[in-house]
């Protein structure tokens, strides 16, 4: 066996999809095994209604074979054969990600004091705001503020300077932590599967504007939170993470605002770990999440 052109401890993460036909997992890893690698982890998932394959798995290139820039070229034949939407994402290479924030703080707290502790494999490269409000604790993080006012007729400019800002950091991400402004369907298209939001309900349920207020006065037992990949459709896009908390009659309007946050910084920390840890495939209007 040829020696490992690889640096010690990497790890090779393969996200795939394609028509469901027999044998796809006893390829994929044969393809791994005959170059050196070892399997660290396995998931697959069969629609069996759309007969639609889906998997993840990841393998440790300390033995392998072909140097890790080569990879995707060296698959790139089987999943053609497989007619494959896929990925491979290497340890090391950390994504990295912009938040946009608006004047409240809780999820974007969450967010900065998880990343301060490691728990997640990327870096916050800036925040990007229409309000200057978070520039102290975005300053006590070390982390670029960016200011943007969105005003009525002057939203294109405002996009056009957040991309420009996006681009010139290399942006593999984006995090709406709370972000109280619509994108345009043109920011939405430049990334795909890329941006993240967090949703104060519950969703299907209450979209748009004030879901806390709408849940309020329809009287729900049950509130939550939802995020999801943001798309062209408000509120539309695939959901990655949902959480609820039961609520009674007592409740009052400022009580489900107060429990509600809790959910919100929970749930939108929870989808950008599965998203950094390439864990989530999205299926149409769905998402496949591997635990």
């Amino acid at each position: 066996m040829t020696a490992s052109m690889n640096p010690p401890g990497i790890t090779a993460v393969l996200l795939l999809s394609c028509p469901d036909r027999a044998g796809l997992v006893a390829r994929i890893a044969q393809f791994i095994y005959e170059r050196g690698g070892n399997i660290l982890d396995l998931d697959e998932h069969v629609d069996v209604r759309d007969h639609h394959f889906f998997l993840r798995v990841s393998w440790s290139l300390d033995r392998f074979s072909i140097p890790a820039a080569g990879l995707e070229e060296a698959f790139a034949p089987l999943a053609l054969e497989f007619s494959a939407v896929w990925k491979i994402s290497l340890s090391g290479r950390r994504d990295r990600v912009a938040i946009f924030v608006s004047k409240y703080d809780h999820c974007l707290r969450e967010l900065l004091w998880r990343h301060s502790l490691g728990e997640f494999e990327i870096d916050i490269s800036l925040i990007i705001s229409n309000h200057s409000d978070m520039a102290p604790l975005a300053a006590h993080h070390g982390i670029p503020f960016h200011v943007i006012p969105v005003t009525p007729g002057e939203k294109a400019e405002a996009e056009r300077l957040q991309i420009g800002l996006c681009e010139a950091a290399g942006i593999d991400t984006i995090v709406l932590a709370r972000y109280m402004q619509v994108l345009s369907p043109q920011f939405t298209l430049r990334y795909p599967s890329r941006i993240i939001n967090i949703h104060h309900s519950f969703l299907p349920a209450f979209v748009g504007g004030n879901p806390y207020r709408q849940a309020y006065e329809r009287g729900v037992k049950i509130i939550g939170a939802t995020s999801h990949y943001v798309t062209d459709e408000l509120d539309e896009g695939p959901i990655i993470e949902q959480d609820i908390i039961r609520i009674t009659h007592r409740d009052t309007l400022e009580d489900l605002v107060r429990r509600g946050r809790d959910l919100e910084r929970m749930v939108l920390s929870r989808a950008l770990g599965l998203h950094c840890e390439h864990r989530i495939l999205v299926n149409g209007r769905k998402t496949v999440i591997f635990g």
